[in-house]
């Protein structure tokens, strides 16, 4: 026990996330608690409640950098590094830019929660967007995935994979789609039947397919933010008209 104590307070203090309290919170469980993998990156805990999970996810708001991942009593706490936070907010920026090209609503929610007890799941995607379901959700102050739609749009960066299936999960959620990009391959999975299904056009942003998306992202290497940003919006524009 006096070892498991140890290697779980080593992991908290490398991933600069839980504070004294949330370790007394903790403490009861660590007797019964399997640590099952540790990282510089992460760590997986087994046997963790839904209540403590819930707790956790209050005391991380204030560190928006930290993403837990829940399955049923496993639970991951992952901070990502650079690599994955740059093409997070690059994929995002596209998804806005070319609804704004597009004159496309919709309610953005980057990384918000998205959990239900019912399924004692709950994960926190990259990025996050209503699309179809916009005007459902657009004016409400909290969404409760109980009773609204999911987002229509995750966006997953799986340059270190999680050790949890995070597929299954949104797949749980009803989450429609989901786009991963894995630093080099960007696949884009459509919700059929509760499982997912590779497709070669996005569902909610029809103009686009994976390779237009990786090509920008490439882009990445050689051009600066706001410059391939310009490049994608004429992209839009040029190509939406011929789509139509």
């Amino acid at each position: 026990m006096q070892h498991s104590t140890k290697l779980f307070s080593c992991n908290i203090e490398v991933l600069k996330s839980i504070k004294e309290k949330d370790v007394v919170h903790l403490s009861p469980l660590i007797p019964m608690t399997a640590i099952l993998i540790q990282s510089p990156d992460r760590v997986l805990l087994n046997n963790i409640s839904w209540q403590t999970y819930q707790s956790l996810v209050k005391d991380f708001e204030q560190q928006p950098a930290m993403r837990l991942t829940y399955d049923r009593g496993l639970l991951e706490i992952k901070m990502p590094l650079d690599p994955h936070e740059s093409y997070k907010k690059l994929l995002g920026r596209l998804v806005e830019a070319i609804t704004e090209e597009l004159e496309i609503e919709i309610r953005s929610l980057g990384s918000r929660t998205c959990d239900r007890e019912d399924l004692a799941r709950g994960l926190e995607p990259d990025q996050c967007y209503y699309i179809q379901n916009e005007q459902a959700v657009w004016d409400k102050e909290q969404i409760d995935l109980s009773k609204d739609p999911p987002p229509d749009l995750a966006i997953e960066i799986d340059i270190t994979s999680s050790s949890i299936n995070r597929l299954d999960i949104y797949a749980d959620l009803g989450v429609p789609e989901v786009w991963r990009y894995d630093g080099q391959t960007l696949t884009m999975y459509h919700l059929e039947n509760k499982q997912y299904q590779s497709c070669d056009r996005s569902i909610a942003l029809s103009l686009l397919t994976p390779s237009d998306i990786e090509r920008f992202l490439e882009l990445k290497k050689t051009t600066k933010e706001n410059a391939l940003i310009r490049l994608f919006r004429g992209w839009v524009t040029e190509h939406s008209a011929a789509y139509e």
